[in-house]
């Protein structure tokens, strides 16, 4: 009697860590998806059509917040060209978004691709 006792609490202490280690933690919520959608098409039209020549593609990691005023604070651009940096914190700094978030102190990472144009 205590050998199966024993054996079922071996299966439930693995059984429970199964489950908890196929949780994911992070997983986004749909509020946040949506916020994240918004941003995210905020970021690709205020970055259209650059002031300045794109020969290759580049490549940014813009991270940003938003402010109680519903603006666009852009915290850091980690790119390789100083010119790009410049360009996305010019174009995305403290413009306003067009929907309202309620969530603040949040963080969001936007990867930024600048293509080549072919003319």
């Amino acid at each position: 009697m205590k050998t199966i006792k024993s054996l079922l609490l071996v299966v439930a202490i693995a059984f429970s860590s199964v489950l908890t280690a196929n949780t994911d933690p992070n997983e986004a919520t749909p509020s946040s998806n949506a916020e994240s959608n918004v941003i995210t098409q905020q970021v690709e039209k205020l970055l259209k059509n650059p002031s300045f020549l794109v020969d290759h593609d580049m490549i940014a990691k813009v991270t940003l917040t938003i402010n109680k005023n519903n603006e666009i604070v852009v915290l850091s651009v980690d790119s390789e060209d100083k010119t790009v940096e410049n360009y996305i914190k010019s174009r995305l700094n403290y413009n306003e978004l067009p929907v309202a978030f309620i969530s603040s102190e949040k963080t969001f990472m936007v990867p930024v691709k600048l293509e080549t144009e072919l003319d």
